[in-house]
Parts: structure tokens; sequence; C-alpha cells
């Protein structure tokens, strides 16, 4: 049995305060597939440097991750023909701003920005739709945590109008 294990990003930014998540599809027998940047670990590289890498190549952005969120997968490889062997799929999250796609052609066709509605219609991998739900309730939270901490002090300094 042989082990494969990728690394990706799930990448957001706001635009008009939505936020938009980077959804890239494939080439060749993944033309038809949408998803996040990732791929093959090479040897002596960290997950994060693997992840971080695959973005630069992939959509040209340079990301820099989030240091509290790490999501896994791991699936059978049978759809491809390889029903002994597994694959781990490891993907972080990341935020960038006022940059420019550069998009790999040997392995991206398309890179388009999608709120997450938009983005969960789109992916058909159920383990990345699982994975980009994790990231947007994990954005979510950390929104209302800040929001949370904002209100607190401004009570605190202006008192209960707030």
């Amino acid at each position: 049995m042989a082990n494969e294990k990728s690394c990706g990003v799930i990448i957001f930014t706001n635009q008009n305060n939505i936020r938009k998540y980077v959804i890239i599809r494939g080439v060749g027998k993944y033309q038809d597939y949408y998803g996040f940047p990732k791929g093959h670990m090479k040897a002596g590289e960290t997950e994060r440097e693997t992840a971080i890498r695959e973005v630069k190549e992939e959509t040209g952005l340079d990301v820099v991750l989030y240091d509290d969120f790490r999501t896994v997968d791991e699936h059978s490889l049978a759809r491809e023909g390889r029903p002994n062997d597994r694959k781990t799929n490891v993907y972080f999250l990341a935020e960038y701003h006022d940059q420019e796609f550069v998009m790999q052609k040997s392995e991206v066709s398309r890179i388009v920005l999608m709120d997450y509605n938009e983005a969960m219609k789109c992916i058909q991998d159920e383990e990345s739709q699982r994975e980009l739900t994790e990231a947007e309730e994990y954005l979510r939270c950390m929104r209302k945590d800040f929001i949370s901490k904002w209100t607190a002090e401004a009570r605190r300094e202006y008192g209960e109008r707030y």
C-alpha cells in the first residue's frame, strides 16, 4: 500500500464586505474539478512550506497562513484505479489582499472568486465542501470573538450605550 500526501490552502479575500474564496479548476482529467490550490510534498518540506509553495505556483499569490487552522482528509485512491493506496490532504487557511492571479496553465485552467454559497455549489467533492465549511465557521467565530472583545472594550471606555 502506498500513501501520498498533499498540502494546500483555503484562501479568501474580502470584496465589498463579502468574503470570497479562491477556487481553482484543474486541467486534463481534472478539468471538471473545482477545489483549492494544493500539491505533493517535496523531500525536506514541511506541510506549511508545501502549501505556500503550491499556492504561489498555481495562483501567483503570496500568502501567510493562519497559525491555528489546519484540516485533514484521507481517502482511498480507488477512483484512480489504486484501491490499495491512500491519500492525505492537509489544508491551511490564508487571506490575501491586492494581488493579481498568475495562473499556472499546466495545472490550473481557471481561478475564480466565489462567496461561500457559490463555492459550495461548485465544489463537487464532499471532503472539500467539509473543509470549506470548517474554514467559514472558523472565520465566523473569529469575527464574533473580535466583535465581542471590541464591544466589551467600548463598554468599559464609553459606557453601556455599546
